[in-house]
């Protein structure tokens, strides 16, 4: 089990995610057709080139997921009772076929649970960012961890 449980979190444990990934095509179009988003942007390559972007964007919520894909392994997975939340969701630069994406993490809250005595809520700030070291995607993810010893 790589994640961590609620007790051995700090507040200021920063990570940085090993696991890079580049975004292919087919990631961008199955991701877009899958959740039944018709926005021309990320599949329309005429209307993509007449855009400012003059390229296919690729869709902000497939990048969103895969910050976050990239982040479970250090920090929650196999400690996870649910992830309560996502504030402060930011996409301050687009991402395009080809960018390869890392993540980093930083632990910025924690706070025992009122109603969960095993368990805890810890607040990480999650940042993609794309080869050109240009944060793309960034977020506040509220998550109901599991305790050690409980």
């Amino acid at each position: 089990m790589a994640g961590k449980f609620f007790d051995e979190w700090q507040i200021g444990d920063a990570i940085v995610h090993e696991i890079r990934r580049t975004v292919t095509e087919t990631d961008n179009l199955l991701f877009t057709t899958m959740t039944h988003n018709p926005q021309p942007l990320h599949l329309d390559i005429e209307a993509a080139k007449a855009s400012e972007f003059g390229q296919i964007l690729v869709n902000g919520t497939f990048t969103f997921s895969l910050m976050v894909g990239l982040s479970v392994g250090d920090t929650t997975l196999g400690t996870l009772v649910a992830n309560l939340g996502y504030d402060r969701l930011v996409m301050p630069k687009p991402v395009f076929i080809g960018d390869t994406l890392r993540a980093t993490s930083e632990v910025i809250g924690l706070k025992e649970s009122k109603s969960r005595p095993n368990a805890g809520i810890v607040t990480f700030l999650h940042r993609c960012i794309n080869q050109r070291d240009e944060i793309v995607c960034q977020c506040e993810r509220s998550a109901l961890i599991n305790r050690k010893d409980v």
